[in-house]
């Protein structure tokens, strides 16, 4: 992983949360520039996995505040969910998905 672009007003952070009841993941923050580096920071103060994806944060900014992530993003999000999975059990993973 990159390490942040500090003051980068181009840098975008999308934040994604999911609960059970959930029909799918949600957006539950976002934002460009300060507000990124805002929510990546909180993100891993708290023990949050950060993952950069250009392609996948272009397509979720198209996503409202506390709208779920549309279906054509479904199996992009559930690869990277199932990675994260794979390293909170401790097993040994590949390359994170893109």
């Amino acid at each position: 992983m990159k390490p942040p672009k500090q003051n980068d007003p181009a840098r975008e952070a999308i934040a994604l949360a999911y609960r059970q009841t959930d029909a799918a993941p949600r957006v539950v923050a976002k934002g460009k520039g300060l507000i990124a580096e805002e929510i990546i920071a909180k993100a891993r103060e708290h023990g949050v996995f950060v993952h950069e994806s250009p392609e996948l944060v272009a397509l979720l900014t198209q996503v409202d505040i506390d709208e779920h992530i549309p279906p054509q993003l479904y199996m992009a999000v559930a690869e990277l969910l199932a990675w994260l999975y794979r390293i909170e059990q401790g097993e040994p993973t590949a390359t994170p998905p893109r």
